[in-house]
């Protein structure tokens, strides 16, 4: 299984981010649409991320639900046919949750910056240090905490669960 080192923070400021990223980056972003449809899993999490009619990415990974940069694992298969793999997925196991966003992809050396606009819940700020084959865990945790200073992200804007879970929290509370 493919590893990252991640950690993601809600946005205080937007314009400044995606300032930031664009000067360590070179350039502007990729800009991807994404539907993230998620099925019950008896452990990690399996979702199914759909771009288009014509590309979507069926995606398992374990990661601890916990502040701050941590370890990912995670195992990534590419379709041309997303619907019909929804459908029969959806058949199989049902649907456990659902997140549409829209990203704003910057590549740093080995680390993908997203800058995600998350419906129903606002912007954050994901990085994502992809660890070479036989690269420890302190080396990309080295990285993600500079980046993290090159963004001022502060402790208490660090999320620790996936936008599903934010999403299944915000629907439990009362109005």
């Amino acid at each position: 299984m493919s590893a990252n080192i991640e950690f993601k923070a809600e946005l205080i400021d937007l314009e400044s981010a995606r300032a930031t990223a664009r000067n360590l980056s070179g350039k502007g972003p990729e800009i991807l649409r994404q539907t993230d449809v998620f099925f019950p899993c008896p452990h990690g999490r399996l979702k199914l991320r759909i771009f288009d009619d014509n590309h979507g990415e069926l995606i398992f990974y374990e990661r601890a639900d916990a502040p701050g940069p941590r370890r990912s694992h995670y195992q990534i298969a590419r379709t041309a046919d997303p619907y019909t793999l929804l459908e029969i997925l959806q058949h199989v196991s049902g649907v456990s949750g659902m997140v549409e966003k829209v990203r704003s992809l910057y590549i740093v050396g080995q680390t993908r910056i997203h800058i995600d606009q998350v419906k129903g819940l606002g912007s954050f700020l994901e990085i994502e240090v992809v660890l070479k084959e036989q690269q420890s865990d302190a080396e990309g945790l080295h990285i993600a905490q500079t980046l993290a200073k090159e963004f001022k992200i502060m402790e208490n804007h660090l999320i620790h669960v996936a936008y599903v879970d934010l999403l299944r929290q915000q629907s439990a509370s009362p109005p």
